[in-house]
């Protein structure tokens, strides 16, 4: 039988407990657009279909990354990370996308699932820096800086 080593990497179990689940709401979030992005790469139509082809694929190819390093982070808390569509669809606040937008909807609807993004990891901030937990904290700063200047440049496209 396996021995199960707790964790102490200077962080306390109650701590590590809040910020594991603000992580999973994340985790959640950043899934659940990796999808609605990968599915408007596949839909988009009209005469903008290349340049958001390619920009749809290059922020699906950022976000399959991002699922990876939070739900490590997860991980390395000590928590089982969330995996199923079930978890997800309990835990995001990004609503599911089920027709085919026109290609305007679909940067509207990525710009608000950008922001979505931001405001859960921003949330997660408090609990991060109350525990003196830096190395969430700097896997927040650095998906809320990419979501940022992802919306940015998605509302860019918008009239």
């Amino acid at each position: 039988m396996a021995t199960i080593v707790p964790v102490n990497i200077g962080i306390d179990e109650q701590d590590r407990k809040e910020i594991a689940e603000g992580l999973s709401r994340l985790l959640a979030d950043t899934y659940t657009l990796y999808l609605k992005t990968h599915a408007f790469h596949w839909n988009v139509t009209g005469p903008m279909f290349n340049s958001l082809h390619l920009m749809f694929e290059q922020q699906y190819n950022e976000l399959a990354l991002a699922v990876d390093a939070v739900a490590e982070r997860i991980r390395t808390l000590g928590y089982p990370a969330p995996g199923s569509y079930s978890q997800y669809a309990q835990l995001s606040s990004i609503p599911e996308t089920s027709d085919v937008p026109d290609a305007e909807e679909m940067v509207r609807l990525l710009v608000e699932a950008n922001e979505a993004v931001v405001r859960t990891a921003r949330s997660v901030f408090p609990a991060a820096e109350r525990a003196n937990d830096e190395s969430t904290a700097d896997l927040l700063t650095e998906r809320m800086s990419i979501h940022e200047k992802t919306a940015w440049m998605l509302r860019s496209i918008l009239k």
